[in-house]
C-alpha cells in the first residue's frame, strides 16, 4: 500500500500537462501506468487515486450504495463523471483533462499534496487558504484521536 508525504508545487503547461513530482514517484509502490483522476466531493481540488487505492474505494460504495434505488443511481452518476483514468508520458508528465481542470478551478501554479494513500491536486492560491490554526488542528486531533489508544 502507498503511503505519501510532502507537498511540491507544479506548473500545469497549457496542453494540460503537469510533471509528476519526483518524490512522490520514489514513494509509489506499484505501477504508475494505470492511476484515476477524481475531482474531490468536499473541496475543490483533485485527488489521484493509484488503482489499488481506487478499487478499494469502489468496495466500499458497492457496500453502501444500490443502483436501482434512483437517488443513489443519481449520485454513482455524478461519482463517476468526475472521474478519468490517466497515465504518465515517457517524461513523466500527466496529461489533466480539460474537464477536471476546470472543475477544479487549475490555473497554472499547482500544489501536489501526500494525503496517505492519495494525493491531492491543488491550484496553488486555493490551496494557500485553506490552512487550519494550530489551535484548531490541536483540537480536532484530540476530538478523533483522544481516548484510549487500541493495539495495531
Amino acid at each position: 500500500m502507498n503511503s505519501f508525504v510532502g507537498d511540491y508545487s507544479c506548473k500545469l503547461d497549457d496542453k494540460g500537462r503537469v510533471l509528476f513530482p519526483a518524490a512522490f514517484r520514489k514513494q509509489w509502490k506499484g505501477s504508475l501506468d494505470r492511476v484515476i483522476l477524481k475531482k474531490d466531493i468536499f473541496e475543490d481540488c483533485l485527488v489521484l487515486y493509484p488503482m489499488e487505492e481506487w478499487e478499494r474505494q469502489l468496495a466500499l460504495i458497492r457496500k453502501k450504495i444500490n443502483p436501482y434505488v434512483k437517488e443513489q443511481n443519481q449520485f454513482l452518476r455524478e461519482f463517476y463523471k468526475s472521474a478519468a483514468e490517466v497515465e504518465l508520458d515517457s517524461n513523466g508528465r500527466m496529461l489533466i483533462p480539460k474537464r477536471l481542470v476546470e472543475m477544479a478551478g487549475l490555473v497554472k501554479e499547482l500544489v501536489f499534496i501526500g494525503i496517505g494513500d492519495k494525493i491531492e491536486i491543488w491550484d496553488k492560491d486555493k490551496y494557500q487558504t485553506t490552512n487550519m490554526s494550530q489551535e484548531m488542528l490541536a483540537a480536532s486531533a484530540e476530538k478523533f484521536l483522544g481516548g484510549e489508544i487500541d493495539e495495531l
